[in-house]
């Protein structure tokens, strides 16, 4: 119901800052893919699963190959992220590179996401009708912070 009347208002030019599913059935260019990522990682921080879950398509994909985890669908996706209840420790993601090719809508990122422990890593993800519909991520745990991790090769 929620996602109804935020759709209505988008519609109707209430909300500035609208879900992208309800503003951008086309592709999109590197400044709305990096809005897009910048949204899941407020979604994430603010602990609003469901801001960072309406980046996605409803038939999105969201994996840690070859078998870690996998999350087929918006809903899923939603859950993983803390659904209502949110998550019970804080989320810190931050994107410290974000690349785009605007032709065949590929993008990818590299991050890092504190979750009582801390992960550096990088996502690839494919954009379908403005919204992300393949997420697939690698990442390693590490005690270093990122200029610590990268220290071999910073750039």
């Amino acid at each position: 119901m929620k996602h109804l009347v935020l759709s209505m208002l988008c519609l109707f030019g209430f909300l500035i800052d609208c879900p992208a599913q309800l503003t951008n059935r086309k592709p999109i260019n590197r400044a709305e893919f990096i809005h897009l990522m910048q949204t899941v990682a407020a979604g994430l921080n603010e602990n609003n699963g469901r801001k960072a879950a309406d980046c996605f398509a409803l038939d999105a994909i969201y994996s840690e190959p070859p078998n870690k985890q996998i999350y087929r669908g918006r809903d899923r996706i939603f859950e993983f992220f803390g659904g209502w209840k949110g998550r019970p420790k804080v989320v810190q993601m931050v994107w410290h590179h974000l690349a785009f090719d605007e032709q065949t809508q590929v993008g990818s990122g590299e991050f890092t996401i504190t979750y009582g422990s801390t992960v550096h890593g990088m996502v690839s993800v494919k954009i379908r009708e403005g919204l992300i519909g393949n997420w697939r991520e690698y990442f390693y745990p590490s005690a270093l912070d990122w200029n610590g991790f990268i220290l071999q090769n910073p750039f």
